[in-house]
């Protein structure tokens, strides 16, 4: 299988970037990992071995972001305004000089975005954000409200970056008419600590006239990697 190491210097962010590519062709997806999870956590928790048959059939190729997460959500020694920010931030870079490398390796015209449990939550926002550029949303028991992790702060960035609060208001058809051509697929299970928040997620959408799949596996599984490598096989 092919797999490539790479680090560059984003000007978003104002530091090194890295990130690592399995596969050499197929449908692109835009991995997140969890929480302050970094750009290697999807092959060390065996999802690539999970995808490894597509991935050497050229069916996908896998592009695994690394994460600030550190440096915005859990970093408590700044103000909340700040985390926030260092978020947007990262969201410039992936989208200004991540997906621009991405695009180079691989020609699609749009991606596939996923992650598991926090990472769940970057990839429907970035999904909902930025819904000219991706065709398919996966989330694998994802958290969606990030407001917990700013001590009560408020502002238009939180807003913006809140799935739960902007996609309740949502009324621009622009934006909903292409979440309804998206395949969105909200993964969870019965013993899932995130399921109450998929649950709500798949709530709004339908009340919105989004369609996707809720899929909550009724097996007793946890929240942890050994579901999230069977949702990775069925879902891509």
């Amino acid at each position: 299988m092919n797999r490539e190491y790479h680090k560059q210097y984003s000007h978003e962010l104002g530091r090194d970037m890295e990130s690592l590519v399995y596969g050499h062709a197929g449908q692109p997806i835009l991995v997140f990992p969890t929480s302050m999870g970094r750009f290697f956590e999807y092959e060390d928790a065996g999802m690539i071995h999970a995808l490894g048959g597509k991935l050497e059939a050229g069916a996908i190729q896998v592009f695994c972001v690394d994460s600030v997460d550190g440096e915005s959500w859990y970093n408590k020694g700044v103000h909340p305004g700040a985390r926030i920010w260092r978020h947007v931030q990262y969201e410039r870079y992936v989208i200004n000089e991540f997906l621009p490398h991405l695009k180079w390796k691989n020609w699609a015209p749009q991606i596939a975005v996923t992650g598991c449990s926090f990472g769940g939550y970057h990839a429907l926002n970035f999904s909902m954000r930025h819904p000219d550029v991706v065709s398919a949303c996966v989330t694998m028991s994802g958290s969606f409200d990030i407001k917990s992790f700013l001590d009560g702060y408020y502002d238009d960035n939180v807003y913006f970056n809140n799935p739960p609060d902007y996609l309740s208001n949502m009324s621009d058809e622009w934006f909903l008419s292409r979440y309804r051509q998206m395949k969105i697929v909200l993964g969870s299970a019965d013993w899932d600590m995130c399921l109450d928040a998929n649950v709500k997620m798949a709530t709004i959408l339908h009340g919105k006239g989004i369609p996707h799949w809720l899929d909550i596996y009724g097996d007793n599984s946890k929240h942890d990697w050994p579901l999230w490598q069977r949702m990775a096989g069925k879902y891509f």
